[in-house]
Formats: structure tokens, C-alpha cells, sequence
């Protein structure tokens, strides 16, 4: 099922990947598009999508974006991070960074939307989290969690705002080599495998360079579109082949 009457969608993580993508296809449905990101750059979107800047682990910039945007009739929380490599190489302070974009960026910008929509009583908010939360992969602990974690909160909130006709919903994608997944990892990747994980790691890095199943951005915001405008109570949905059959599998 849908609703018409929901026309503004505020987007996190424009810059590149599945918000890009996801930016662009609602402002192909003729929705009122607001693309966040952290650095504003012109060229990117087509004319029309309004364009903010928002830092999510910021809550001033948290504010502003939310004041500025206006009614908001959908979130998507699609703003995140990557981290992958053996565990125990993790950088504690990255760690915190993760979750503070990927984790509580998500709860914060949630936080920041509930109140007009609880009093609209009307409103969706979608998490985009990843198939690691239907199949944990190895080298992928912190960002795995990160993710659960999402998954968690989203369950939770849903039940807890559907009273106020507030929906909740996962898009879950699977895995996209062009979103560029450890792009904001500010130290060398190679740190992150000490020697005594080399011959475990090669294999693991040699399937994401040519994966059996991968998923376009396009399949995501598609997922985004329907989970925006599914008035019923479903809470997941996979996006791609590969998370499709993981959650099948499941």
C-alpha cells in the first residue's frame, strides 16, 4: 500500500553511494527532496533537490538542518561510515567514531524528527543499515555491531511510535563494490591486518574484489522508495540479490 499524501524526504549522506542514488530517484517521483551531507557540492543533484549541510555526530548541525528543512514526512537515516580489518588492529578512537556517525547519528537524527511527526501523527523513518546484520562477515566486527545495533533501536522504536501512526522500517543492502565502503578510514587499510592474519585475510578481501551477487545503488533506492511507502507493519527490507537471498536463508 501507499500514501500520496507523504511528499518531503529528508535524506542523510548524499554525497555519493545509496543516498546519491536514493536523492535522485525520489526526486524522479516528484517528491520534495532535501540531500544532507557534510560538505555541500553543487553539480551533484539535479536542479530542485535542496541541498543542506548536516554533520550527524553534530548536535548544533543536527538542529540547524532539521529547523531549516521544515515538515519532514520521511527520514533516511543513510549516513554512515566503514571500518574493515582484524579486530584486535581496530584503532579504539575509529570505534567510537563508527558508531558515533553510523549508531548514534541514526538515534540522534530520529530524535530530532519524532516530535512533529508524533504530533502529526504521521511519519516514516527509515535506518539503512547492511547484510552483515542478516550474516555477520568476518573482518567486519566493529562495523557489524554498529549496524546491530541500528537494528535493535529500529525494532524497538517502531512498536513505540506506531501508537502515534509513526512507521519505523530497515532497508538492508547487501554489499555495492562502488560505495566505496572504507573510503573514510583516515589510516592506512593495511594496519588494520597484522601479519598474523594475512593468509586468512586474502581470501575474504579476494571474494569482496569479485563478489558472486552484488548490489546496485539503484536497488537500494528502490528499497528506500518502498519502505518510505508501506503503510503496513513490515519492518525489513533486504535490498539486492545478495541481501535478498541471505534473508531468505535466514
Amino acid at each position: 500500500m501507499t500514501n500520496a499524501t507523504m511528499n518531503t524526504v529528508l535524506i542523510t549522506g548524499t554525497s555519493s553511494g545509496y543516498g546519491l542514488e536514493t536523492a535522485r530517484y525520489f526526486h524522479a517521483q516528484g517528491w520534495n527532496v532535501i540531500a544532507t551531507m557534510r560538505t555541500p557540492r553543487e553539480g551533484l543533484l539535479p536542479e530542485g533537490v535542496r541541498i543542506l549541510a548536516l554533520d550527524v555526530t553534530d548536535a548544533g548541525s543536527i538542529k540547524a538542518a532539521v529547523e531549516a528543512a521544515g515538515p519532514v514526512d520521511v527520514l533516511v537515516n543513510n549516513a554512515g561510515i566503514g571500518l574493515v580489518g582484524a579486530f584486535e588492529a581496530a584503532p579504539m578512537d575509529y570505534v567510537r567514531k563508527l558508531f558515533d556517525t553510523n549508531t548514534f547519528g541514526t538515534m540522534a537524527m530520529a530524535q530530532a524528527v519524532i516530535p512533529q511527526m508524533r504530533e502529526r501523527r504521521s511519519g516514516v523513518i527509515v535506518n539503512v543499515t547492511s547484510s552483515v546484520t542478516l550474516a555477520p562477515l568476518p573482518l567486519a566486527a566493529a562495523y557489524t555491531a554498529s549496524k546491530q545495533a541500528v537494528e535493535g533501536f529500529t525494532g524497538s522504536l517502531a512498536h513505540e511510535l506506531a501508537v502515534f501512526g509513526v512507521r519505523v522500517k530497515l532497508v538492508e543492502p547487501g554489499y555495492a563494490p562502488t560505495t566505496r565502503f572504507a573510503q573514510n578510514i583516515d589510516f592506512p587499510i593495511e594496519e588494520m591486518i597484522p601479519q598474523a592474519y594475512t593468509d586468512f585475510a586474502r581470501p575474504i578481501f579476494a571474494a569482496f574484489a569479485n563478489p558472486p551477487l552484488t548490489t546496485r545503488e539503484s536497488d537500494v533506492a528502490e528499497a528506500i522508495w518502498l519502505a518510505a511507502n508501506d503503510t503496513s507493519d513490515r519492518l525489513h527490507y533486504p535490498a539486492g540479490p545478495d541481501a535478498v537471498a541471505l534473508a531468505e536463508a535466514r
